[in-house]
């Protein structure tokens, strides 16, 4: 064989590598297709960080390199334009949008007859709660656009007074489809992946409980939204996960902190009955688990003015809360607060204190609102991903296995806390969501010293998420357990004294 036949048959040995695109370009693909990196990197068997580099300019190689480049020119085919209609097809009346008229489902969006009761037709374009444009129609009451494409994901925001006010240009919003748009559906159990990694982790530590433990909190913060990605399939919502935000919710520095009040209590009743009283610190068990049933808005916030709340909406409202003339025998609702004024507070809080001056209770004066920053909003967003771990939880404890429950606590806690400005996640960039997790978890608390002190209970303590301090038979109002509606004891112990005369009654010291 001749050199030259030597470096043919070389070359022709060679398997060509195929082109890939810009990085920018990458990542442009994946969000205008609604994917997130957890998504694409379970697909192609890779980490969310593999992806991050190599839409930031590094290469794949090999296998991993062809597979990508096909996904790439898979979605560029389906997110390219529609091609140009023949004159006499463009000048044909098109049949309006309705419900017996399927909307495309370009990109995996989602088509008005896809087994779906609550998609109706407009009678009138409304704006659409995630991209601020007109949609033909709603999804469960709220307008919003069907297909992906259609939202103005890629283009501008709308110029809605909340730009004006802060001085901002438009900045283009990602949004993330409705579960329902992944069409790669897998009808396996959401918690599959959870026992999974769990049983990946002991065996690659040869079941060194600790060691295993380690590792699965330091993955739990991929983990949870890899799972959050599960649980979305078939949901009803599309959500935008980078919106624009108000700078009354961006830190004023790198260490301090934005200007939302998440009413965290921190309350000690100012005095107890005379004589000696055993008080049980109670234990509320998966405060921040339990808190993610909460209303949650959809789109990016929108700025309003005046005294009015929208129950369908959502957000942070500056408020000027009422007078509390309770704390003798229960905390104030928003928290222990020295300056007096107008506070930007959570949907969760505002709807504690409307709750409170209503007819029912009658404890307060109605909160005065005087701006608002909200988006339409459902309860439901992460009720899936909410029961999946608490189903996961259950079954942990059932079964003694303490390392799927740190595993499962460190996953819904690290998700709620790294949500906001935090570089160990940036799948998800909400520090709306994440204040009104908080403060859900404070209301519900506080709502607990409130059946605690209806049922004859004393009050006693009142901390952060999860410490309800009470005197008396409280087995009667709390079921005891380690279920999240459950309460499991933290301490035992007295204060007070016993009077050793008529003149030392009615006189108490706390220890």
């Amino acid at each position: 064989m001749s050199d030259f036949d030597a470096i043919d048959s070389l070359l022709a040995s060679l398997t060509p590598q195929p082109a890939l695109p810009e990085a920018q370009v990458r990542r442009d693909l994946r969000e205008r297709a609604g994917l997130s990196k957890a998504q694409v990197a379970r697909t192609l068997g890779v980490s969310p960080s593999t992806v991050t580099g190599w839409e930031t300019g590094r290469d794949p190689s090999g296998e991993l390199r062809t597979k990508y480049a096909y996904l790439l020119d898979g979605l560029a085919v389906k997110l390219a334009p529609p091609a140009p209609q023949p004159a006499d097809e463009a000048s044909a009346p098109r049949p309006a949008l309705d419900e017996s008229t399927p909307a495309p489902a370009a990109g995996g969006g989602l088509a008005a007859d896809d087994d779906m009761d609550d998609v109706e037709a407009l009678a009138a374009p409304e704006p659409c709660v995630l991209c601020g444009q007109l949609a033909r129609h709603q999804v469960a009451g709220f307008p919003q656009h069907l297909d992906p494409a259609q939202c103005a994901t890629t283009a501008p925001a709308p110029d809605t007074p909340a730009r004006r006010m802060e001085g901002r240009t438009a900045k283009p919003v990602k949004a993330v489809p409705a579960g329902r748009c992944a069409r790669a559906v897998s009808d396996a159990d959401p918690s599959g992946p959870i026992a999974a990694a769990v049983a990946e982790a002991l065996e690659a530590h040869e079941g060194d409980v600790e060691a295993a433990t380690a590792s699965l909190v330091k993955r739990a913060i991929p983990d949870a939204m890899a799972l959050l990605d599960d649980c979305r399939r078939g949901g009803r919502y599309a959500i935008v996960a980078h919106p624009w935000i108000p700078d009354i919710l961006r830190k004023q520095s790198a260490r301090g902190a934005d200007q939302i009040w998440e009413a965290r209590p921190k309350w000690t009743r100012p005095e107890l009955p005379a004589d000696r009283h055993e008080v049980t610190a109670l234990d509320i068990n998966g405060a921040y688990l339990s808190a993610l049933k909460t209303h949650l808005p959809l789109g990016q916030l929108e700025h309003t003015v005046g005294n009015m709340h929208d129950r369908r909406r959502a957000g942070v409202h500056l408020i000027t809360p009422p007078a509390w003339e309770h704390g003798a025998h229960l905390p104030n609702p928003i928290g222990n607060r020295d300056e007096p004024g107008p506070l930007w507070v959570t949907e969760p809080t505002l709807r504690l204190l409307l709750r409170l001056s209503g007819p029912k209770y009658a404890l307060c004066e109605p909160p005065e609102i005087h701006e608002s920053f909200t988006s339409g909003a459902t309860e439901s967003l992460l009720e899936k991903f909410r029961i999946t771990l608490k189903d996961a939880r259950d079954t942990a404890i059932a079964g003694g296995d303490e390392v799927t429950l740190e595993y499962v606590k460190a996953m819904y806690s690290k998700f709620v806390s790294t949500m906001g400005e935090s570089n160990y996640n940036r799948e998800l960039y909400r520090p709306d969501w994440m204040h009104l997790i908080r403060s859900q978890a404070f209301a519900n608390l506080w709502a607990k010293a409130l059946k605690a002190h209806d049922a004859g209970l004393t009050v006693v303590r009142v901390m952060g998420t999860d410490e309800l301090h009470v005197v008396g038979n409280w087995r009667r109002v709390f079921p005891e357990g380690r279920g999240v509606s459950e309460v499991k004891v933290k301490d035992v112990y007295a204060v007070g004294t016993v009077p050793t005369d008529p003149a030392a009654a009615g006189h108490t010291d706390e220890n």
